[in-house]
């Protein structure tokens, strides 16, 4: 086989990247080690930036987004018994929108039947070979038979335990990581949601944050132990425990019910320079993490795709790899601002082990000064909506 671009990671990112291309008249085909099932049964995040909304519209996949999706104007923050309101738009002029990771992923994929695009599920034994030459090509194994893909570049989409960041040598490589000593569990049930806008809470006895999927789906999490078990939890104690941590006013409007999903997530940063090794190039957590507080994750990949997708449609275009090569340096640029962004939230919101007086002190001075300072709730919200590309 020979495409133009391989895509390999069958999520969001990838099926992003491939629609974009599919519109330039680029070619690709998209390798995915799980089942479409197991991809679209995934349960993520779903506030969606300004930027990614607009690549969503770009690639022609917007039309359930925008019936179904519920735009969002500003953010509730509550600490210390109070609660103040973060006004996107009058700091911005712009919103984010409440819209399943999910329900993004079906979209696209839904949109790569349309065209007909190649897509392999279930691929084992996927290796990146000379990607440091002029003719890259990609090994797999499916359904028991070998198979290869010639192609012009790579583009890795396959989350931080993919086989395309390990294809970069160890010493080309530079990696950058923090990890916290908390997590966040978090339950989806169907309930309506506590609010009509998310609220993120400091309190006494840690982090709470009350978030929706649609007017009938809850998302809630409150931090936890790093080393805590979902198990230890049952649906009556994560509810007690999530009342004591919000607003009275809030928690005595909480509608409660079954939980349908429970997990506990892990908060890490991580970023991998560079994003580039010759024609493979990374995208998405492949290359960086970043935890939850501010949901950034999947906004910080369409942004990595959409530097890459201008970078490789001028190259087909114009025949300039100006794009291509700039990629790299470019995507860090943003990347490191996102990572800055969601380190000093999540350390403004949390309670970490061994936290003292002094620094518990810091963060209510911090909140207030959020909550009384034009200029703070300015910044908060052109990071909160997305910066610029």
């Amino acid at each position: 086989m020979r495409t133009q671009v391989v895509i390999v990671g069958g999520g969001p990112s990838g099926l992003l990247l491939g629609q974009l291309l599919h519109k330039a008249g680029i070619e690709t085909v998209v390798l995915e080690r799980k089942s479409r099932a197991y991809v679209l049964g995934r349960i993520r995040a779903g506030v969606l930036e300004r930027g990614l909304v607009g690549l969503m519209r770009e690639a022609g996949v917007d039309a359930r987004m925008t019936a179904e999706g519920y735009v969002h104007d500003g953010t509730l923050i509550a600490y210390d018994g109070d609660m103040f309101r973060v006004d996107f738009t009058k700091h911005t002029d712009a919103t984010v929108l409440v819209y399943g990771q999910t329900e993004v992923t079906r979209d696209l994929y839904a949109a790569r039947d349309d065209i007909g695009a190649k897509t392999h599920f279930e691929v084992e034994n996927v290796v990146i070979e000379d990607a440091d030459s002029d003719h890259p090509f990609v090994a797999f194994r499916e359904g028991g038979v070998d198979q290869r893909i010639d192609c012009d570049f790579v583009a890795g989409c396959d989350g931080f335990h993919g086989v395309s960041r390990k294809t970069i040598p160890a010493d080309v490589r530079r990696e950058y990581e923090k990890v916290y000593p908390f997590g966040w569990l978090g339950i989806l049930s169907e309930t309506p949601p506590v609010n009509d806008e998310l609220i993120y809470a400091n309190s006494d006895r840690g982090f709470a944050l009350c978030s929706m999927r649609n007017a009938n789906l809850s998302r809630y999490y409150i931090q936890c132990d790093a080393s805590d078990n979902a198990d230890n939890w049952s649906d009556e104690a994560f509810w007690t425990e999530l009342r004591k941590r919000i607003p009275a006013s809030v928690a005595d409007s909480l509608v409660t019910g079954p939980s349908i999903e429970k997990s506990i997530a892990p908060l890490r940063s991580f970023v991998t320079e560079p994003m580039r090794w010759g024609r493979l190039f990374l995208c998405g957590d492949a290359a960086h993490i970043v935890p939850p507080t501010g949901a950034k994750g999947l906004n910080t990949a369409a942004s990595d795709v959409h530097y890459l997708y201008q970078g490789l449609r001028q190259f087909y275009a114009e025949g300039d790899a100006a794009g291509l090569d700039a990629y790299s340096a470019q995507a860090l640029a943003r990347v490191w601002k996102t990572e800055r962004f969601s380190w000093w939230f999540s350390n403004l919101m949390h309670h970490a082990p061994g936290q003292s007086d002094f620094d518990k002190k810091m963060q209510l001075a911090e909140l207030a000064f959020l909550r009384d300072s034009p200029e703070a709730q300015a910044s908060f919200a052109l990071n909160y909506v997305g910066l610029p590309y």
